[in-house]
């Protein structure tokens, strides 16, 4: 476990994180390199016969360390940005093994995909295939694509996360495939080498990725019977993991199982995109207790981390288990409390009812399983500068990504000379 205690004290890969936090001040995000490779090597482990291509997604965890760890494994990496193509093309991933997904790409996103040679994009509309030839023709290019079919398999997450239902904005539905079909007919420089699904996130049951199997088989049957030789079908991520105390990460040998009667049958390979259930693990976010204020309702612990540096809780009511770094003894007694940041909204919590030993001014807590969705969704809004970034590898803690100053946050704006 990356996380456990040493005499008393949370620790990461035997890193004290009360000395991370002395050293590097709170609110402080620190990764485990261990845990990491671990989840990488167990999904390659669970899908070891079917020989996917793991796309790292980096939406997830955009930092440069934790993407270089992930393709130094073996990983591909899954991008929507361009932004984020410059981040994997920094680490040195084989473009080949980049998949561009979104959607919304832009022209300009589009041309630098094609001339940095990425392995395929994947297509959410008949007009974004016009546009991907387009841009190809122009460069003198050839471009694979896949084709994002929204399969309308409901899986059991937060609507926020659900993407694969006909009232989501992902996907071609299953009425319009003839369209993309034709539109990619009519395409003179891009090739059609898969189909995508991606059926939403955090979902904890590997039955919605049998259904979404079989229909997308039914779909490469079509193609296949049109012509058109479909190699790959990429099941996009969202493989749970175990937020709460008793939940249980999907198993990724379960979802194998799952989807494998339709790759056999086809005889393709299939792609992944995890993120969440590679990083999310691996990182906790540390803050510290600034103050503890008993109301008539509620007892509030006010910390030093906030919803612009961990938005999840606040966004969609996610659940995040949090831990005293030390165990101090402070007697038996647990105290419900609503753990909040100092952020001027009502909505800026991290967690709410949860019985915990009371703390006390400048006792750290850890939020657990900070890994994804953390950092990369961080903001500066009440123009607070974002927290360091720290990863522990064979022991050894680096800082990937310093804490920002007021410097950082002022140097982009300027005052014009008529009001100064």
């Amino acid at each position: 476990m990356a996380f456990e205690r040493v005499k008393g004290n949370l620790a990461c890969d035997g890193v004290s994180l009360a000395e991370l936090a002395e050293r590097h001040g709170t609110p402080l995000y620190v990764y485990s390199g261990e845990t990491l490779l671990a989840n990488i090597r167990r999904l390659h482990g669970g899908f070891r016969d079917l020989n996917p291509l793991i796309a790292f997604s980096i939406k997830a965890n955009s930092n440069l360390a934790i993407i270089r760890l992930a393709v130094r494994e073996g990983c591909g990496l899954d991008i929507v940005s361009v932004g984020e193509l410059q981040r994997a093309l920094r680490v040195g991933v084989d473009p080949g093994k980049i998949i561009f997904a979104g959607v919304g790409k832009t022209d300009d996103e589009i041309s630098q995909a094609i001339q940095a040679g990425i392995g395929m994009f994947n297509v959410e509309s008949t007009g974004e295939i016009a546009m991907i030839d387009s841009a190809a023709k122009r460069l003198g290019r050839r471009t694979g694509i896949a084709l994002r079919v929204n399969p309308n398999v409901k899986a059991d997450t937060h609507k926020y996360i659900t993407t694969g239902t006909t009232e989501n904005k992902f996907g071609i539905d299953f009425a319009l495939i003839d369209s993309a079909i034709e539109a990619v007919k009519a395409a003179e420089a891009v090739d059609l080498v898969g189909l995508h699904c991606h059926i939403g996130s955090q979902i904890l049951d590997a039955n919605p990725y049998r259904l979404a199997a079989e229909r997308l088989g039914e779909v490469v049957d079509r193609l296949r019977e049109q012509g058109l030789d479909i190699t790959h079908i990429n099941f996009g991520g969202g493989h749970g993991i175990a937020y709460e105390e008793g939940q249980t990460a999907l198993d990724p040998a379960q979802v194998a199982e799952a989807i494998q009667p339709t790759v056999k049958r086809l005889g393709i390979q299939p792609i992944l995109e995890p993120g969440r259930s590679l990083a999310g693990p691996a990182g906790v976010f540390l803050t510290c207790v600034i103050n503890v204020k008993r109301g008539v309702a509620k007892t509030f612990v006010i910390v030093d981390g906030a919803m612009n540096d961990l938005l999840r809780p606040s966004l969609y009511s996610a659940h995040h288990r949090v831990t005293p770094v030390s165990d101090v003894a402070r007697g038996n007694t647990r105290t419900e409390v609503d753990i909040v940041g100092p952020v001027c909204e009502s909505g800026d919590f991290l967690a709410k009812d949860r019985l915990l030993p009371l703390p006390e001014a400048g006792d750290l807590l850890a939020v657990l399983d900070a890994g994804a969705y953390g950092m990369v969704m961080a903001s500066n809004y009440n123009s607070r500068p974002r927290a360091a970034e720290i990863l522990v590898l064979d022991g050894e803690a680096h800082v990937v990504r310093r804490r920002e100053t007021m410097d950082d946050l002022l140097t982009l704006e300027s005052i014009p000379h008529t009001l100064r």
